[in-house]
């Protein structure tokens, strides 16, 4: 794939590993990197809870059932991992959103979040 080169997080620095364990992104690299092929815009790098992966499901987006064909371990809360970033809004709209990992958020989730949204949310800022 063909990425954009440089990539920055919310924070305007450079984007910092999500999780590689277990490994997230849109390419499975660890980081919350975006390009034209992501068009869910898998960038904002989270620390799931409960009550997200329930909401998640809900709607239909089951994160915590394993899938071995493609390497998919199913995740827990505590696991850090890159959602797209219109699920993201939707759950903080709903009050279920999960803290952000800043410093991993990548820039362009600022097309749909507010940085005051994610802020409010943040693991990373003091």
């Amino acid at each position: 794939m063909d990425w954009p080169k440089d990539q920055q997080s919310v924070l305007d620095e450079p984007l910092a590993s999500c999780s590689e364990d277990p490994v997230t992104g849109f390419t499975r690299n660890g980081c919350c990197e975006t390009g034209p092929q992501d068009v869910g815009s898998h960038t904002v790098c989270v620390e799931l809870t409960d009550e997200f992966l329930s909401f998640s499901k809900e709607r239909g987006n089951d994160l915590t059932t394993p899938i071995p064909a493609y390497n998919f371990p199913g995740l827990k809360g505590g696991d850090r991992w890159c959602l797209c970033a219109s699920r993201w809004k939707e759950a903080y709209d709903a009050g279920v959103a999960p803290k952000v990992i800043m410093r991993s958020t990548h820039q362009r989730a600022l097309e749909i979040i507010p940085f005051a949204a994610l802020s409010q949310h943040a693991l990373d800022l003091s």
